[in-house]
C-alpha cells in the first residue's frame, strides 16, 4: 500500500486559544490536560513532518485509522507505552519519556520556546 501524503488543514492555535479562553471553565480544563495536549501536539507535529495521513500511520502500525485518531486525541484516551512506541516508529521517530522534577519543570516552562519533549 502506497503511503498517503498528509495535507494539513490551516489552524491558528494561538487564535483558537485566545477565543476559547474566553469561555467559562476553559482555562482550568485546558491546564488540567496540559501533558495530554503536549503529547497530542508532538504526535501531530511528527506525523505532519513525516507527511503521513492517519490512514498511512495506521497501515504502518498494523491498526486502524480510528485507533490512530484515538491516540492523537488529548484527554480521551490514555495510550500505552507500547502504542506510543509503534506510533513513533510509524512516523520515523523514537519515543523519549522524561520525568522532570516539578521545580525544574516550572523553570523550564518559564523559558521562551520550551515545551515538553514527549515524542520524537
Amino acid at each position: 500500500m502506497a503511503d498517503l501524503k498528509f495535507k494539513p488543514v490551516p489552524h491558528d492555535h494561538k487564535q483558537f486559544l485566545e477565543q476559547a479562553s474566553r469561555r467559562r471553565g476553559f482555562t482550568g480544563a485546558y491546564e488540567a490536560l496540559e501533558v495530554e495536549y503536549a503529547l497530542a501536539h508532538e504526535m501531530l507535529a511528527a506525523r505532519a513532518r513525516a507527511g503521513l495521513t492517519q490512514e498511512a500511520v495506521a497501515g504502518r502500525m498494523g491498526t486502524t485509522k480510528s485507533a490512530v485518531s484515538r491516540l492523537e486525541s488529548a484527554g480521551k484516551h490514555a495510550p500505552s507505552v507500547a502504542s506510543l512506541k509503534k506510533y513513533a516508529a510509524a512516523v520515523g521517530c523514537t519515543l523519549k519519556i522524561e520525568l522532570v522534577p516539578a521545580s525544574a519543570k516550572r523553570r523550564k516552562t518559564a523559558q521562551p520556546g520550551s515545551q515538553p519533549d514527549l515524542a520524537r
